[in-house]
């Protein structure tokens, strides 16, 4: 797949932006429900892992011709896919930042 055309893989594939568009509705709501937002993001990352590992993992090209091609696609944009996770520390630190704005930490 390249993009180097400029056009960014969301606007080369339709149904991709539909399942963008879902993903976004469904995050909104569940705005106010950090277990159900959690849920939606371990859902996202089981999807990300089953996908890498079967799916993109036999597509992954056979000769250096087509990795080259792959490579230099990464390379131009924007990298590998990655789902980073929340630091324990950060979620710690920006409830506390929370609770100093409510005037619960003195």
């Amino acid at each position: 797949m390249n993009f180097g055309d400029g056009l960014s893989p969301w606007k080369v594939h339709k149904d991709l932006q539909v399942i963008a568009a879902s993903v976004h509705q469904a995050a909104d709501r569940r705005q106010e429900d950090v277990l159900d937002l959690l849920a939606l993001l371990r859902m996202l990352e089981g999807l990300h892992r089953e996908i890498r590992e079967t799916l993109f993992r036999d597509a992954l090209p056979e000769n250096r011709q087509k990795l080259y091609m792959l490579l230099k696609d990464i390379e131009v944009n924007g990298g590998w896919p990655y789902i980073q996770r929340m630091k324990l520390r950060s979620l710690l630190q920006a409830l506390e930042s929370q609770e100093a704005e409510d005037g619960q930490i003195p």
